[in-house]
């Protein structure tokens, strides 16, 4: 008989087929009967340990010993297949060759025009690929080599306009866009960027084009115009910034000159060679500042992604992975909190652009407004001013400060402020949300502020309800449950020990 012997998938499937806990209880009790037992994959199905039904539940939330489905598992695995939410797969498999050179250039401050900053000095490991600020320091840094909240301002610099974004799981197939304002995304012709017709060609993902242009930002790493020129030196090691002479709007100019100068470093020309299989004597002629991307871009996907969180686990059968707290979480997100309809899908994001009321911090992204339009910058539309877009969530918990300017440092004023984004407005309190002290004199709470956010404000953000106090703790549990497990002790490992230029290398 089918139900003496079967394997757990088809148990599972008459379980789903049911539509109902309580049919599925009497039709496993109405085999029971006639049975005595049933196996489930191989194994006698235990009944003494659910002989108190839906009430004998066990401290991890499960009904049944074999992974069996207890109510609230149940309800989340119905709301999360209604809204199409898989586990995350393994990221695609990178070339060793292409992840060891960018590995070397991911953290080689040779990128910059001064020497001072790599990709890694905003995207640290350490810090959960962000830097622990709300908004970053650029180049021209008082102390070069320092982190997070003692690497200081230089003199007459400005920081960076937004949040620093974490780097997990970019190479998933899902991803369309990056940015905070999406200004790189996949389009009908390929790619749209701010480089519009000049991108070069060869580069296969939004990943590798987003990598092309944070050495092309004066603030973030190419120095301003009276860098141009200047000699830097570190333990011995010189750099003079010939990236700085160029306008703005030459991007050809700025990414020729810094292939010219990593083609200048023998190890550099190796790595280059081997990573896309090209004489040394071609190397001027074949490679362009495209290929230096589109390593960074692998080594990202290499060294950043992590399919194994808790509710990865969960999703993929394993109804023991969460705790009873961490599901009530779960099911709050997928529906009454109404988490989802932002932080949708698998890479719970998205991808598009919201307006959640976020306290206006920094000195803005247009030099002299003191406001950031969010995307309505690349956009034009003024419907879209203050959207920025919806973040990922995975290891959510290591990346803090969030949103788009870091305007939190406590992940559960952070979820506050989801479910009442108006009342996060006024109560918002610089002095205990924000570590960076220079900003908490740059905040704009404003009622003047709060009326011109209010004309864009995404509605349909809102809670169905009100979420109480202990809510909050379950939502905040189960972004506990999205965290890699030893997440810092893996990504650790992937930071070398030295670069090909010999400069310092930032976290050493």
């Amino acid at each position: 008989m089918f139900f003496t012997s079967c394997s757990w998938w088809e148990f599972a499937a008459v379980l789903r087929i049911s539509r109902s806990a309580d049919i599925a209880a009497l039709l496993v009790l109405f085999v029971f009967a006639f049975t005595g037992n049933i196996r489930v994959n191989g194994e006698d199905f235990d009944f003494q340990s659910v002989s108190g039904g839906h009430n004998s539940q066990r401290s991890d939330g499960t009904l049944f010993r074999f992974g069996g489905p207890s109510p609230l598992d149940i309800a989340i695995r119905r709301a999360t297949r209604r809204q199409q939410v898989k586990p995350l797969g393994q990221a695609p498999e990178q070339r060793p060759e292409l992840v060891a050179l960018g590995q070397m250039l991911f953290f080689d401050r040779i990128l910059s025009g001064n020497g001072d900053t790599s990709c890694a000095t905003c995207h640290h490991p350490l810090f959960g690929t962000g830097d622990e600020l709300a908004l970053s320091v650029g180049t021209g840094p008082e102390n070069p080599g320092a982190l997070s909240l003692f690497r200081i301002k230089g003199v007459g610099r400005e920081l960076i306009p937004r949040n620093a974004p974490e780097l997990f799981n970019r190479g998933a197939p899902q991803w369309h866009s990056q940015f905070w304002d999406g200004r790189v995304a996949v389009d009908y012709n390929g790619f749209s960027s701010p480089a519009g017709e000049l991108l070069p060609d060869g580069l296969d993902s939004v990943l590798a084009v987003q990598a092309m242009f944070p050495v092309t930002s004066r603030d973030e790493m190419r120095g301003t115009a009276a860098d141009s020129g200047a000699s830097f030196d570190y333990d011995g090691v010189t750099v003079v910034n010939n990236i700085a002479e160029f306008e703005n709007g030459d991007l050809l100019a700025i990414w020729s000159a810094l292939t010219a100068r990593l083609l200048g470093i023998p190890e550099y020309r190796s790595l280059f060679a081997a990573a896309y299989d090209v004489a040394d004597s071609d190397l001027e002629s074949e490679i362009g500042f495209q290929h230096a991307a589109k390593a960074i871009a692998a080594f990202e996907v290499s060294a950043f992604s992590f399919s194994d969180s808790p509710w990865d686990r969960y999703l993929a059968g394993d109804n023991g992975a969460l705790t009873t707290k961490q599901k009530q979480g779960a099911l709050l997100f997928y529906e009454d909190a109404g988490c989802s309809k932002c932080h949708s899908g698998t890479l719970m994001t998205d991808q598009t652009h919201h307006n959640l009321l976020v306290p206006e911090i920094g000195a803005g992204k247009v030099p002299g407004m003191h406001s950031d339009p969010g995307v309505s910058l690349i956009t034009g539309k003024a419907s879209d001013d203050y959207c920025f877009r919806t973040p990922p969530l995975r290891n959510v918990t290591a990346t803090g400060p969030w949103f788009h300017n870091g305007a939190y440092n406590n992940l559960r004023d952070v979820i506050r402020h989801h479910a009442n984004p108006t009342r996060g407005f006024f109560a918002y309190d610089p002095e205990e949300s924000l570590d960076q002290p220079e900003l908490r004199e740059a905040v704009d709470v404003s009622a003047s502020k709060f009326s011109q956010m209010m004309l864009t404000f995404s509605w349909d953000v809102l809670p169905r309800r009100h979420i109480k106090r202990n809510e909050v703790d379950a939502l905040e549990d189960f972004l506990h449950a999205l965290a890699a497990p030893k997440l810092f002790q893996r990504m650790q490992r992937v930071i070398p020990e030295n670069v090909p230029s010999g400069l310092p290398v930032d976290g050493q």
